[in-house]
């Protein structure tokens, strides 16, 4: 078995893969390496925010290669989780086939934050950290939670 094969697939999915779902992909590949193969996309990509390259690279987390991808572009791999980071994607998931398990942890959406700029950067920030604890608890609160398994074609 090779080593990928040993890691769970985990895709974490929001509806622009701009932020959210950038910042988890990111915590995921920092922190997670070694268990989780991680994976991010949307429902509608906008493109990465410069703010979420921003503020990642504070905390030493480099993501400037990452790029917005649709949920269409991951076809064909077999996920073992999906993860819904805000409720649009959990209301709007297409389908998964196999053995994917859904899991859903809603995060405020930087993207919109209002104000200056420093009280956007701190919406970020504060969204970033809050997605950094949920991706420490990983894999273990995945699998926590009773999750429907899917064993044949469903919607989130």
């Amino acid at each position: 078995m090779s080593e990928s094969e040993d890691k769970i697939k985990v895709l974490f999915l929001c509806t622009g893969n701009s932020c959210r779902s950038q910042m988890a992909e990111g915590w995921a590949r920092h922190l997670k390496s070694d268990v989780i193969e991680a994976y991010s996309a949307g429902i509608r990509p906008i493109g990465v925010s410069s703010r979420t390259i921003k503020v990642m690279a504070e905390a030493g987390v480099d993501i400037s290669g990452h790029t917005s991808k649709g949920v269409d572009e991951l076809v064909g791999i077999n996920f073992d989780y999906v993860v819904t980071v805000c409720d649009n994607a959990r209301q709007q998931c297409p389908i998964f086939p196999g053995r994917a398990k859904l899991f859903h942890k809603a995060f405020d959406d930087p993207y919109f934050a209002t104000g200056s700029e420093e009280e956007v950067m701190a919406v970020f920030r504060r969204v970033r950290d809050q997605i950094k604890a949920f991706v420490e608890k990983l894999p273990g609160v995945l699998n926590e939670q009773k999750n429907e398994t899917k064993t044949e074609e469903k919607r989130c």
